[in-house]
């Protein structure tokens, strides 16, 4: 008994120790302490004690590691100069090229599945940085600086003037986001969209216009965006055109051929017939099934309601 006690008690005085020697090793290396960053980033540290980089169950995060100072390099000649923008350590300066500021992320993220197509992205190819979005100390939402779409429309202007318009896809609503149809961390698809093709990611949720269908509509079955655009239009379901239109982008030459609606056919015109062509005249009163139609025959294969 007395033998296990001593022994318990030689190996408590040796791993106190190697801990002083440890942190005395630290001290001659430069590292000043986490916190000793505490007392003046107090701010700073509750977040970051917060983050998942501050939790210590999770191997090989900062916290397991030096702290503040496994990012921001030894603080021991901050702390010296007493501290100042003067004398701030950082690792990097906001006019590096990207790869630089993106460097300290990557090299202990570099082999997370999130990022296995980062170095073919589009936002690599365009020197966006990790740090232009995420914050390493924030916890919010992916550690994101602001919420979806807002923190995508800074820099996609357009985007944003399109969800702005009377038909869209409920982004400002709060139901959908951006990263549900895109990957910013890059994908094979093109767009960084996050599937094989366009049908398929629509048809993720649009799945009652996938089929099959007995008479499939060769644009719907070719491409949505040969019909639809995705973020926003000035036409109902968001399409590219109004119809009768959109409609007779390709079907002008037969059935029911369409014209340029002219004073001439207007309700004050001299036109005796086809004043109809100013009120309801709409493909879709009557080929409902545009996507696709299991009707018999004709009907069918007309998509008719």
């Amino acid at each position: 008994m007395k033998q296990k006690l001593f022994l318990s008690l030689f190996f408590s005085v040796l791993c106190f120790v190697l801990v002083g020697n440890l942190h005395a090793a630290e001290q001659d290396i430069g590292y000043a302490g986490i916190e000793v960053c505490k007392a003046c980033h107090q701010n700073i540290y509750e977040q970051f004690v917060k983050s998942i980089h501050g939790r210590k169950e999770i191997s090989g995060s900062p916290a397991n590691k030096q702290g503040c100072e496994a990012c921001h390099g030894p603080g021991a000649e901050h702390v010296r100069k007493g501290g100042g923008r003067g004398v701030a350590i950082v690792t990097f300066s906001i006019k590096d090229p990207a790869a630089k500021k993106s460097s300290q992320c990557l090299s202990c993220h570099q082999d997370t599945r999130s990022v296995a197509f980062w170095d073919m992205s589009r936002h690599r190819s365009l020197d966006v940085a990790c740090y232009d979005c995420h914050s390493a100390h924030y916890g919010g939402d992916k550690y994101l600086k602001a919420a979806e779409p807002a923190l995508c429309f800074n820099c996609h202007r357009d985007i944003r003037s399109q969800s702005n318009r009377q038909s869209h896809h409920p982004l400002k609503e709060g139901l959908i986001k951006c990263s549900d149809c895109h990957n910013p961390m890059g994908d094979f698809g093109k767009k960084q969209i996050k599937a094989d093709s366009v049908n398929e990611l629509c048809y993720t949720c649009h799945a009652e216009k996938r089929g099959p269908f007995l008479w499939e509509h060769p644009p719907v079955e070719e491409k949505c965006l040969n019909c639809h655009v995705p973020h926003g239009s000035n036409h109902s379901k968001l399409l590219e055109k109004k119809v009768p239109y959109l409609c007779q982008s390709c079907h002008d030459e037969r059935g029911h051929p369409g014209s340029v609606y002219t004073k001439f056919e207007t309700f004050r015109g001299l036109a005796t017939s086809g004043k109809n062509r100013m009120f309801a005249r709409s493909c879709l009163n009557c080929h409902s099934n545009i996507h696709g139609s299991n009707g018999p025959a004709a009907r069918g294969s007309h998509w008719l309601r």
